[in-house]
């Protein structure tokens, strides 16, 4: 029986990967690095920061790279004032109130930016628990973050559904047990299913989540 929808935050519940996109490209100009759409999402979208600078700019120290790090996330901040939620979203918290399903926030966002976030699109209030990367000690992909939603909520992996867009993403969730739906708005349905969701789907409002869910109830 289903208990409950676990969200992803960046690409899932809002598009966020052009923004950040923008953010780093900017950002990266300064050390000389020019990026396409194919190097961010292989080596930036979805992972931690602190492991995309040790990556991207090995030569900085680690207290150089959390400023790269800051100035990264404040840009992206001033970037974003007008976030809109994917389709089909609101509908899809009202479907889960109806049928007193309960849900969970689980993101690598840093704490400012999913803060931001919730209240630019006014969902703060939405969820029954939030959890950050940066309050465990694992982030995605590992899949510490998704159980640590789960005990949480009180229940179990097979109670949950996962909605995700990124392979990192996809792969905690996964590995937490979860059965796991992707969001292509970021990444190509193929590569989602390829790393482990049973469907992919552009957004909310998608005909084929509604009938899978509806089977659930």
């Amino acid at each position: 029986m289903l208990a409950a929808i676990l969200f992803d935050l960046d690409g899932t519940i809002v598009n966020t990967d052009p923004i950040h996109y923008q953010a780093w490209q900017k950002m990266l100009l300064s050390y000389d690095i020019t990026i396409d759409e194919t190097f961010y999402k292989s080596r930036i979208s979805g992972r931690l920061n602190p492991e995309i600078v040790k990556d991207i700019l090995p030569q900085l120290t680690v207290i150089e790279g959390e400023k790269f790090a800051d100035e990264k996330e404040t840009l992206f901040r001033q970037l974003a004032p007008h976030l809109q939620a994917l389709h089909g979203f609101a509908e899809l918290i009202k479907w889960t109130e109806t049928h007193q399903l309960k849900r969970a926030l689980v993101t690598n966002a840093p704490r400012q930016n999913a803060e931001f976030m919730l209240e630019v699109l006014g969902i703060k209030e939405i969820f029954h628990t939030i959890v950050l990367a940066d309050d465990c000690v694992a982030g995605k992909p590992d899949p510490e973050p998704y159980q640590v939603a789960l005990n949480n909520l009180e229940i179990l992996a097979e109670q949950a559904i996962a909605l995700e867009d990124s392979p990192s993403g996809i792969r905690a969730a996964v590995g937490a047990g979860i059965r796991t739906i992707g969001i292509a708005s970021t990444h190509d349905p193929q590569i989602l299913q390829q790393v482990g969701t049973f469907m992919a789907i552009p957004d909310f409002a998608d005909l084929q989540l509604w009938q899978f869910l509806n089977s659930l109830i």
